[in-house]
């Protein structure tokens, strides 16, 4: 539930940034956390913690933010970062990478199906429909996955990572 909540509050604030609305705020969550968000002016940069009875759940989001992955697993060689949103929470963390590359899209999905299997994921979803690509994937720990490449026109290929995962396995 926690994570539904900050994923909600995140689309608000990053809703309020593209709005050219408050810069800053508090507000209280539908679970009664009491939650603040800032949006950096220049950057675009959004962050928010929200407090809780489990923890403190913190969210950053922009171009800017510092992609770090799990261990094994990097963006495809010359990915330009459209943006990026990490979630920090108690009991694990969520990073959602969007991306452009000149890549073609199989090319993409392959080098994070290489990466997935050899980080001990297994495969369970794949997709391919007009061009648009999916996998997806769970580990043993219970971490997921999912990756979904698209043909962007000239930018050649836009794509999106998930990656969850659980603190202490």
């Amino acid at each position: 539930m926690r994570k539904m909540a900050l994923v909600i509050a995140g689309s608000a604030a990053l809703s309020l940034a593209g709005c050219g609305s408050e810069t800053s705020g508090e507000f209280t969550t539908e679970d009664g956390e009491n939650a603040e968000y800032t949006v950096d002016e220049d950057s675009g940069e959004t962050s928010m913690t929200i407090e809780g009875k489990d923890g403190t759940a913190t969210m950053r989001s922009g171009a800017d933010v510092p992609v770090t992955l799990p261990a094994g697993f990097s963006l495809y060689p010359g990915s330009k970062v459209v943006t990026n949103t990490v979630v920090n929470q108690p009991d694990g963390q969520g990073t959602m990478v969007m991306f452009e590359t000149d890549a073609a899209a199989d090319k993409v999905i392959a080098h994070f199906r290489e990466q997935a299997k050899a980080a001990g994921f297994d495969i369970q979803l794949e997709m391919n429909t007009n061009g648009t690509q999916m996998i997806g994937g769970e580990s043993k720990d219970g971490s997921t996955l999912s990756v979904t490449t698209s043909p962007g026109g000239e930018s050649g290929t836009t794509g999106q990572l998930i990656i969850g995962s659980n603190k202490g396995g």
